[in-house]
């Protein structure tokens, strides 16, 4: 008699596993590999601009008491540690402000894990830049698919954290398919994951952007790569972690509290079709993301008018209501929608280096512009989320009134910024750290990914 368990494999799980697996091999649509370079040169610039402010600098100073095998490369640093290490440091670094990518329909920041975990792979197991770019645009796809699953905006509700839990599953992903592994290795992966799946939304209230940058980039990507390892290493596990009894949907099932159950055919729902990275938000301006449509409208208005900031009498500022939540009054520069509206009023444009000058927050000139703001939740607003309107009204000392409404914010899906936008955020972002001809030299290797025979040769140009 035989001792052979015999496992039974959903049909999700089947076709899940199956397309991760084959994904190394399938060649993606030229828009798609042109969209993907955009969001994995904007994450490298976010981890070097990151190295330069607190929650990056932790990240640094954890990982060198870690050690490890010399697999992949802490961007911005000289150190080379092992996938798993490096793949946490680079998350942190990514989310050590909010310079880095964002997907609103699935609540996730899946840039700062997923690139992440595939960077650092893709250099533990010497792949070419093609299976990089491959690699990151399954990670969006399955991240995306696991947040709608989980009935993404009533899950965050209560208390769980989107962006923690689905791109973990992502980088997990993109893990698996670098290491070039079977369909029964990757639903082990997705077991191993699911295992380690968590968080929770008190991140809202870390003052440092430390556990932030934690919770968004570093955890999803090194339990990404975590699973991935070990799977690679040998060990096995369950079949089929999204069926059967006491599958990860019913543990996360909350469907008596919020009238929806999870769905677990929206993880397969299009597949090779519809690619999440082309709905994926690159941010015009390093800054929260319910700042970024009201600074797009200043800025129309600054332009079109020729005002200045002695002009303005007062400055009615309209997000959602939870956009207003997120950014009135921050104490953090970066989010902090009265400081960044009244710098773009006296500036004319708002960088990175004023959009992370604390010290400024109190300026006499800032506070004089910020008391004359007024930050409104509206209501209609809130009910057009995820997409983030802003409406900026302006009332000048001569007594003219202007207003301009963002509804398609610069960097997202329904108004992308062009190669040459990304090239110009990512450049200015680097050059001041790694040298400009470096970031040039950069820049210009991520958009020539295709040529790369291994992302190795990567090291010398994110090295500072």
């Amino acid at each position: 008699m035989s001792n052979t368990k015999i496992t039974l494999v959903s049909p999700v799980m089947k076709k899940l596993a199956d397309y991760i697996s084959n994904s190394p091999r399938k060649a993606l649509p030229r828009d798609v590999v042109e969209t993907t370079k955009h969001h994995v040169l904007d994450t490298i610039a976010a981890m070097v601009s990151g190295t330069k402010l607190l929650p990056g600098r932790m990240a640094v100073k954890y990982v060198k008491t870690l050690g490890g095998k010399r697999e992949a490369t802490v961007v911005g640093t000289r150190i080379v540690t092992s996938a798993l290490n490096a793949a946490l440091a680079n998350g942190m670094l990514a989310h050590s402000d909010e310079t880095d990518d964002s997907h609103a329909p699935s609540l996730t920041h899946p840039g700062c894990g997923i690139v992440s975990a595939a960077l650092a792979m893709a250099e533990r197991e010497h792949r070419d830049g093609t299976s990089l770019l491959r690699a990151v645009t399954l990670g969006y796809d399955v991240s995306s698919r696991l947040s709608y699953a989980v009935r993404s905006e009533a899950f965050r509700g209560l208390g769980h954290s989107t962006h923690t839990m689905a791109p973990a599953f992502g980088a997990a992903a993109a893990g698996a398919a670098l290491a070039r592994m079977s369909a029964r290795q990757v639903r082990h992966v997705l077991s191993y994951t699911a295992q380690q799946a968590c968080g929770l939304s008190t991140y809202t209230s870390d003052v440092e952007h430390i556990e932030k940058a934690f919770d968004f980039g570093g955890l999803p990507a090194r339990n990404g790569v975590a699973a991935a390892t070990m799977v690679a290493a040998g060990c096995t596990g369950v079949d089929d972690v999204f069926s059967g009894e006491r599958n990860f949907f019913i543990a996360y099932d909350e469907s008596r509290r919020i009238g929806k159950a999870p769905n677990p055919r929206l993880l397969v729902r299009d597949l090779g079709k519809t690619y999440e990275i082309m709905n994926t938000n690159i941010k015009r301006w390093s800054v929260g993301s319910p700042v970024q449509a009201p600074l797009d409208s200043l800025l129309e208005v600054i332009r079109a008018a020729k005002i200045k900031a002695d002009d303005v009498a007062k400055l009615v500022v309209r997000v959602s209501k939870l956009g207003a939540n997120t950014t009135d009054n921050r104490d953090m520069p970066d989010i902090c929608m009265q400081y960044l509206c009244a710098v773009m009023l006296i500036d004319g444009i708002v960088t990175f280096e004023s959009a992370h000058d604390e010290p400024r927050m109190t300026d006499r000139k800032v506070m004089d512009m910020r008391n004359r703001i007024e930050l409104i939740g509206d209501a209609k607003l809130q009910k057009l989320l995820p997409e983030r309107h802003g409406i900026v009204e302006i009332t000048l000392r001569d007594g003219r009134q202007l207003r301009h409404h963002t509804r398609a914010v610069r960097g997202t899906a329904r108004n992308p910024m062009t190669r040459a936008d990304v090239d110009e955020k990512c450049y200015h972002l680097m050059a001041p750290i790694l040298g400009a001809k470096r970031a040039r030299a950069l820049c210009d290797t991520v958009w020539r990914m295709e040529r790369v025979k291994d992302v190795c040769q990567l090291r010398s140009l994110l090295q500072s």
